[in-house]
C-alpha cells in the first residue's frame, strides 16, 4: 500500500471529524439541542479508524478543544481554553476513543454498545465537577447522585446525538470504503 493511500484515508477521516465537530456550534444557536452533539461519535470513530492510535486520540481531541474554545467564546465573549470541569470532559473523551479502539469489527451492535458505554462514562465523570466545585449539590454521595439525576436530560441528548452522528460517520465511511479502495486499511486490502 502506498503512502498516498494512507494520506488520503487520514485526510478523509480528519475532514469527517472536523465537519462533525463544527456541528457542535448548532447547539449554541438552538439551546434545546444541548449535548445533542457528535462528541461521542467522533471519539469512537477516531478510535476505530485511525491506524496510528496517537492520531485516534489527537485528531478528535484537537477538534473538541477548538470547538470548545469557540463555544466558550460565544457564551462568555472571552477566550476560555480551560475550566474546572475540563479534566473530566477530556478524560471521558479519551475513554471513548479507547472504547472505539477496542472495536475490531464495525457493525451496528458493536458501535451501539461502545456508544452507550461512552455515554455512561461521560455521565459519571462529567458530573464530578458540578458536585465537587459547584454550589448546587451537597458534597456527600447524595449530592453526587443529585448531580447525576439533573444531568439525565443532557445525557439523553448525548445518546441521541451519538446515534445520529454515529450513523453519519460510521455509515458514511463504511459506504465510502466500499466504493473507494484507497480508504481501506492495510488489513482490509490484504483480506480482499
Amino acid at each position: 500500500m502506498s503512502l498516498q493511500k494512507i494520506n488520503i484515508r487520514n485526510a478523509v477521516l480528519i475532514l469527517m471529524i472536523v465537519a462533525a465537530a463544527a456541528m457542535r456550534l448548532v447547539s449554541y444557536k438552538y439551546q434545546f439541542l444541548s449535548n445533542f452533539t457528535p462528541v461521542g461519535a467522533m471519539a469512537l470513530f477516531g478510535g476505530v479508524y485511525f491506524n496510528d492510535k496517537w492520531k485516534a486520540y489527537l485528531v478528535p481531541f484537537v477538534a473538541l478543544f477548538v470547538s470548545d474554545a469557540i463555544i466558550n467564546y460565544l457564551y462568555t465573549s472571552k477566550l476560555v481554553l480551560w475550566y474546572s470541569g475540563s479534566i473530566w470532559v477530556y478524560l471521558s473523551f479519551f475513554a471513548m476513543v479507547f472504547l472505539g479502539s477496542l472495536i475490531k469489527k464495525v457493525n451496528v451492535g458493536n458501535v451501539v454498545l461502545a456508544s452507550l458505554a461512552g455515554v455512561l462514562i461521560h455521565w459519571l465523570l462529567t458530573d464530578i465537577d458540578p458536585w465537587l466545585n459547584g454550589t448546587m449539590y451537597a458534597k456527600g454521595i447524595n449530592g453526587y447522585f443529585q448531580s447525576l439525576v439533573a444531568a439525565i436530560p443532557f445525557e439523553k441528548n448525548m445518546v441521541l446525538g451519538d446515534a445520529v452522528f454515529g450513523i453519519i460517520l460510521f455509515g458514511g465511511f463504511e459506504l465510502a470504503k466500499s466504493k473507494y479502495t484507497v480508504l481501506r486499511s492495510k488489513q482490509e486490502l490484504a483480506a480482499a
